[in-house]
């Protein structure tokens, strides 16, 4: 009588238990559908409808950013791919704004400035022609091509792609500048070490037409510190976002770059910066283990580059919520027990029409009005990658990825090696 005691409350034990599983994972779906959703109205009203460009943040009058119009292309065939916009609708909003680029658009050489009249596409704010955010926007060109394979927009991305000069950046030197001005000429700062520039050499390297050596891949630092016991290969400012960047398009999880996989890089990175939040909550009330994620995003004194060690980025007590949105794939559980936190603890605050506003101080009674495009558009882009590698699955089929992959990367983990230390006979 014992033993079948035992074995029915076993059972129901069992049986409770698969129902509360399945009622938190219902949870988290119904939460994560709201997140995207809401992010993806971002680029559905923050666009112009006439030419595709995609507003830099939800602010009256913002400029179009480059960089935004890469994350949108690819949050619209994401949205598509989840019956939130009709096919025909995404697929014209994405020709509509390729063709812009195409036609419409001012370039050098293939790249485009980095900030552009929402209205005519012209040049703003004395941008510069900019590397990475070239580089962003063909991601997203180039993996609305693969979405719609087969189509218009499938080969004028291919056409943007190939008529960029990307050895024309590197201004003869080892590894790739930043930007570039009319009248001044390139910028005195080039992707000389570990950054969200990934993706920028890897679009480089593959491509057909005007491909730079691959003797850049190893040109760039790659300096190596630890906090708390996590190793990371790390960025100066220890922003998350430079962990985050290559990876919305680019899956690592089976790379490797000599004894390097920058995935696991990316999650000791996110980890780092969870501990450096907790190790830091009592000097700033917004830290702590449910609220973290230092990375590039508004503060009460503007713009900053917010980072935790390893690094040295600037931290003031401000926390972005796409900082942990963005770091999904890389801790997934402690990922979504913070954003969940941030929402039903600030949520009249923080949370808006976009999903999360785009960053608060509590020291400072601070609360972001606006939404940034680049920091909605990482969070819509890692939050699928999570749920289904929509956009890791389509963009590691293009040609140039693998192009790159077979000149740079290890596909194999390397095997350990070991110092052989003479016997003395």
């Amino acid at each position: 009588m014992k033993n079948r005691y035992t074995c029915l409350t076993l059972s129901l034990f069992i049986a409770l238990s698969s129902i509360s599983m399945s009622n938190a994972f219902a949870q988290d779906e119904a939460f994560l559908d709201k997140l995207q959703y809401d992010s993806l109205l971002y680029f559905a009203n923050e666009a112009n409808p006439r030419n595709g460009l995609v507003k830099d943040s939800s602010r009256p009058g913002a400029p179009c950013s480059v960089a935004a119009v890469g994350f949108s292309l690819t949050a619209m065939c994401i949205g598509e791919s989840r019956g939130w916009i009709d096919r025909d609708k995404a697929y014209e909003r994405v020709i509509r704004t390729l063709k812009t680029f195409r036609d419409d658009v001012p370039n050098e050489r293939g790249f485009f400035y980095h900030f552009l009249d929402m209205r005519t596409g012209a040049r703003t704010w004395d941008s510069e022609l900019s590397s990475i955010d070239t580089a962003l926007f063909l991601a997203g060109a180039l993996f609305a091509g693969e979405y719609f394979k087969g189509t218009e927009i499938e080969r004028i991305a291919r056409d943007l792609y190939e008529r960029v000069d990307w050895p024309w950046m590197m201004n003869g030197r080892s590894v790739m500048c930043m930007g570039w001005k009319p009248r001044s000429g390139f910028l005195w700062y080039y992707w000389d070490s570990y950054s969200e520039a990934m993706i920028l050499y890897a679009l480089a390297i593959g491509s057909p037409t005007h491909p730079i050596s691959k003797e850049a891949w190893q040109a760039w630092k790659r300096p190596v510190d630890t906090y708390n016991g996590y190793e990371v290969v790390y960025s100066t400012t220890g922003s998350l976002f430079t962990y985050q960047y290559s990876h919305a398009w680019i899956d690592f999880r089976k790379l490797y770059d000599g004894g390097i996989n920058y995935f696991d890089n990316s999650v000791n990175a996110t980890r780092a910066n969870r501990e450096f939040c907790i190790d830091n909550a009592t000097q700033h009330k917004a830290y702590g283990e449910n609220s973290w994620g230092l990375t590039a995003s508004l503060g009460p004194d503007g713009y900053k580059g917010y980072g935790a060690r390893p690094g040295d980025g600037f931290n003031d007590g401000t926390i972005a919520p796409s900082g942990m949105a963005g770091s999904i794939v890389f801790d997934p559980d402690t990922v979504l027990i913070g954003l969940k936190y941030l929402k039903d603890k600030h949520n009249s605050f923080l949370y808006g029409k976009y999903g999360f506003k785009d960053a608060f101080n509590l020291d400072r009674h601070w609360w972001a009005e606006e939404y940034l495009a680049i920091d909605v558009g990482i969070t819509m882009l890692m939050v699928e990658n999570f749920r289904s590698g929509l956009v890791w699955n389509k963009f590691m089929k293009l040609d140039t990825v693998n192009r790159w992959k077979d000149l740079c990367l290890d596909r194999e983990k390397p095997k350990s090696l070991k110092v052989q230390i003479p016997v003395d006979k």
